[in-house]
């Protein structure tokens, strides 16, 4: 199971790789709320501006942790494979947030910069 995770870790490091320097000649600020959404599921999102959005990818995340621990205290002899389940869960969803998170900034044109009142969060439409 440590190996399935470590793969797919790697995945999402070289995908991550291949996308920033793949679009090195376009706006390069759009990985951030992928990133962002990542680490955090539904951070990216609300980078994006889509606070509905944001509120489901961390309530489902929440929901996996908390959901995934009662289910492994319910089994009668849980094995250490079932927190692995939960921490799959967890990395496929970040997975898929992050990349929901970067093709919305991507659409959007997301820029992120310093301004002299601090920092500013732009978008074209």
């Amino acid at each position: 199971m440590r190996k399935c995770v470590l793969i797919l870790l790697m995945v999402a490091i070289l995908l991550v790789g291949i996308v920033v320097t793949g679009n090195a000649q376009e706006n390069t600020d759009v990985w951030i709320p992928g990133i962002a959404s990542f680490c955090i599921p539904g951070f990216g999102q609300l980078l994006n501006d889509e606070m509905g959005k944001a509120v489901l990818h961390f309530g489902v995340d929440v929901a996996l942790w908390v959901g995934g621990v009662y289910l492994v205290a319910l089994l009668p002899s849980p094995g250490y494979y079932s927190y692995s389940l939960i921490g799959l869960a967890h990395v496929v969803w970040s997975l898929y947030s992050g990349y929901d998170a970067y093709t919305v900034a991507k659409e959007r044109g997301f820029s992120i910069g310093l301004t002299q009142e601090g920092i500013a969060l732009s978008y074209r439409f």
